[in-house]
Parts: structure tokens; C-alpha cells; sequence
């Protein structure tokens, strides 16, 4: 299903896609860039500040007299004087069995433990992630230092990363709804440029259907430098098949009178003689007459079902069709009913669907008893559109019917499965094979009245 997807895609989507792919992936890749970006000078800020209190406690501790080393810790931030607002410093002196423990307010009692980080910094400096007193994640930076007679000390300062944590969510945030905004203009944007981008392949293709429909013999108007040499080249191909075409029909008309006038002298020669030699030859003479207009005809239908853009609609002809059956089987007063859509259209040409619903008709007529209907719709597309699907025109009657072992033998050229009824045996085989020139088909079928019933399908424009 989606390997079948893609093989139908259409260029527009393809390129819409791509391009709304490619901006998703950048865009998610610069958001990631600019998080982590983002993250990092947060924390380090982050980190200066601990550094700044700590190298401020440092200090103070280290002055040289023991009332200044008491007044230590007034760092001149009002959370470390909050209780548990997640903002500690702590002093402990290390070189003695009961050591001095001086600490911000804000611990209320409680005690920060030692971090296990590595040496961040200059001087001893470590850096680590704790839990604090109220089990809140802190960051902590701490420093041993030595002052001789007075003692060693470890210093603490360590804050909660709330703080922290809550910017980088309201950077993303922010970022994300204005990516959302971005993604959502570029989107757009996107789908304008292959609108516009592919304005051109949509006229060149409103050309070529109008060509297809038979409206237009040329492609017209003019195209962006890209595309004008393809509009050049079909208009070119075009040109090209109808010369082509109008040579084989010409040749076909000069075959089919070098080969009928010999054939005329032959049977007039030998009307003049009644031996058996003459019968023979008047009968050979008539069959070879048959044979050469029957290729010939075929000749022809090929030739014309290669014309491109010829296109007829279907409904003046087989209406006119019907008016003249019903004219010809007056005295049999045979009904004749047609169904048929407007606006349908045969691709090929007037004069060889003439023929083919002309024979159908004229063969319904000769064996119905009191009614033939004719039914035509468009059937669906191998895409399910019925804009390109074939015709199919359905004919039948009320008479005696065709049995199944003959009606592949009815479509054979020349036979006739009943004397009795006028031809020549050539009418289903024509229809037939004029069919098959176009790609379509002919079938027989019993029809709901009884009788017999023909499907022809056909191209439609």
C-alpha cells in the first residue's frame, strides 16, 4: 500500500513533502542546538554565582583576625536567611574531633554533606549534585582551605537548581511556540511556491488535454524558458502524426482505387460469359472486393486511431443512429431506446464509431422482435476517476439470442450463422476489430430481454 502511495504521488506532493520534511528536520535540529546552547550558559551563570559566594566566604574566613573569622557568611543575599528556601552555606573545620560547624540560617539546624564531584577549578574548588536537607536537588561548590594556627576548613555553598531548571522550561517553551509559528509560515509558504512553481505544468497540462479532448489542435500560450521546448516538441510530435496520418490515408485511398478498378474490369469481362469459368471468377472477384475493403477499412481506423487529439462527442451521432434504425425497421415496428449521459466523448474518430455502433444497431434490429435498448456509461478509471475511463456501450434485444458456442464464431470474419437474414457476414468481425485498433474490446452476452447483447467499450476523451 505505501510502496503503491508513492509510485502516485504527484511532483506537487513530492516537492511539498520534501520540503515540509527538510523544515521539520532543521527546525528540529536548530531547537535542540539552541536548548542545549541555551542550558549550558544558564548552568555556568548558574555556577559563577556559587563561585562568587563561595570565593566570598573564603575571604572572609581567611582575614586574619578571629572576630572577623566569626562575622563570616554575610554574603548580603536574603535567601540564605530564609529557612529552607534551598540557599545553604556551611563551615566545618576539618583538623579536629569536634569540629566547628558555622552555617547560614537558612539550614535550620540541618547540615549539607559532603559533595563528590571532581576539582572544577583553580584552588581546590569542587563541584557536585546533592540532595539537600528537604531532599530538593542542589548544586554545590566547595573549597578546603588551610590558615595556619586557626585551622583547616571545608566551605559549602550550595542552591537548588529550581531556579535553573524553571528557566531552561520556559526557554523551551517560548521556543517551541515560536518554531510552531515558524513551521506553520513555512509550511505555508511552501505549499504557495509549488502552487506557483508548478503553474506552468498545469497549463502545459490543460493543453494537452484540450488536444485529447479533440478542442484544440495545437498546444498554445506561452512558458517559462524550461518548459517552452517541451511545449515546441509536443506541438512538433502533433504535427508529425497528423502528416503521418494523412500519408497512410492517402495511400490507403490510392491502394484501394488501383486495386477496385482492376477488380471492376475483372467482373465486367466475365459478366459478358455465362460458362462456369465466368461464375467463378465473378464469385472470386466479389470475395477479393470484400477482402481489400475490409483491410482497407481496417488500414484506414489504424491510421486514424493514432491521430492525436482526435476526439468526437458521442451523443448527435448515435442519436442520429437511432432515428435512422427506427426509419429503416418502420414496417417491423421496432422500439428503440436509448440511454445515454450528456457530455461523453469517444477518442477517435465520428466516421469509425459510426461504424461500429452502426453495425451493432443494424444487427439488434434485424433479430429483435419489438425493442432494442442501447445503454452507455463511463466507466472508472484504474484510479477510480471516471474522468479517463472507458466508454461502454451496451446493445440489446428482444429476439432469439446467439447461443454460447456460437458467438465466438459470430465475430469471426465472414460468417454468417443464418442465410436467411441479409449481409455479408462482416458486421460483428468489423465492430470487432475496429475495437481492438482502439485498445477496446467487444463481447457478446445474453441481454435481460431474451436476446442478445452486445458490450463495446471504447477510450473515452
Amino acid at each position: 500500500m505505501l510502496s503503491y502511495w508513492r509510485r502516485n504521488q504527484s511532483i506537487a506532493t513530492r516537492l511539498f513533502l520534501s520540503a515540509a520534511a527538510w523544515s521539520t528536520i532543521l527546525l528540529l535540529i536548530a531547537g535542540i542546538f539552541l536548548v542545549t546552547l541555551y542550558r549550558n550558559n544558564t548552568e555556568q551563570a548558574f555556577d559563577d554565582r556559587l563561585g562568587v559566594y563561595l570565593r566570598a566566604l573564603v575571604a572572609d574566613l581567611a582575614v586574619g583576625n578571629e572576630e572577623q573569622r566569626d562575622e563570616a557568611g554575610q554574603l548580603g543575599d536574603p535567601q540564605f536567611d530564609l529557612a529552607q528556601s534551598g540557599w545553604y552555606w556551611q563551615i566545618t573545620r576539618v583538623d579536629g574531633n569536634d569540629p566547628l560547624v558555622k552555617q547560614s540560617p537558612s539550614l535550620s539546624g540541618a547540615s549539607l554533606p559532603r559533595g563528590a564531584g571532581a576539582q572544577t577549578g583553580a584552588g581546590g574548588v569542587r563541584g557536585s549534585y546533592i540532595r539537600g536537607p528537604d531532599q530538593r536537588r542542589l548544586r554545590m561548590f566547595e573549597r578546603v582551605i588551610d590558615i595556619g594556627a586557626a585551622g583547616t576548613y571545608l566551605i559549602q555553598v550550595a542552591a537548588t537548581v529550581e531556579e535553573v531548571e524553571d528557566q531552561i522550561w520556559r526557554f523551551k517553551l517560548a521556543l517551541v511556540s515560536t518554531f510552531a509559528l515558524l513551521a506553520i509560515a513555512l509550511v505555508g509558504t511552501t505549499a504557495l511556491q509549488v502552487r506557483y512553481g508548478l503553474k506552468p505544468l498545469r497549463e502545459l497540462q490543460s493543453e494537452v488535454a484540450a488536444i485529447r479532448h479533440g478542442d484544440s489542435e495545437r498546444i498554445a500560450g506561452r512558458f517559462p524558458h524550461d518548459l517552452a521546448p517541451l511545449a515546441d516538441e509536443l506541438n512538433l510530435l502533433i504535427s508529425s502524426n497528423r502528416e503521418g496520418v494523412e500519408r497512410a490515408r492517402t495511400q490507403v485511398g490510392n491502394l484501394a482505387h488501383a486495386l477496385k478498378t482492376p477488380l471492376s474490369v475483372i467482373t465486367n469481362e466475365a459478366s459478358a460469359s455465362q460458362s462456369q469459368l465466368a461464375e467463378k471468377v465473378r464469385e472470386q472477384a466479389a470475395l477479393m472486393r470484400d477482402q481489400v475493403t475490409y483491410y482497407l477499412d481496417r488500414a484506414r481506423a489504424a491510421a486514424r486511431s493514432t491521430l492525436i487529439g482526435a476526439a468526437i462527442a458521442i451523443s448527435e451521432p448515435l442519436n442520429a443512429l437511432v432515428r435512422t434504425f427506427e426509419k429503416i425497421y418502420f414496417d417491423r415496428d421496432i422500439e428503440f431506446i436509448l440511454e445515454m449521459p450528456e457530455g461523453l466523448r469517444f477518442r477517435g474518430e465520428q466516421q469509425d464509431f459510426e461504424e461500429m455502433t452502426g453495425n451493432l444497431l443494424d444487427n439488434a434490429g434485424k433479430w429483435a422482435k419489438a425493442r432494442v435498448e442501447i445503454h452507455v456509461v463511463q466507466l472508472p478509471g484504474p484510479s477510480g476517476e471516471t474522468e479517463f475511463g472507458p466508454l461502454e456501450i451496451t446493445i440489446a434485444d428482444d429476439g432469439p439470442g446467439l447461443p454460447t458456442n456460437q458467438r465466438a464464431e459470430a465475430l469471426t470474419r465472414g460468417r454468417r450463422l443464418d442465410e436467411t437474414k441479409p449481409g455479408s457476414g462482416l458486421g460483428l468481425s468489423i465492430v470487432n476489430d475496429l475495437a481492438s485498433v482502439y485498445g477496446g474490446r467487444l463481447t457478446l452476452e445474453d441481454s435481460p430481454m431474451g436476446g442478445l447483447l452486445a458490450r463495446l467499450r471504447l477510450p473515452s476523451a
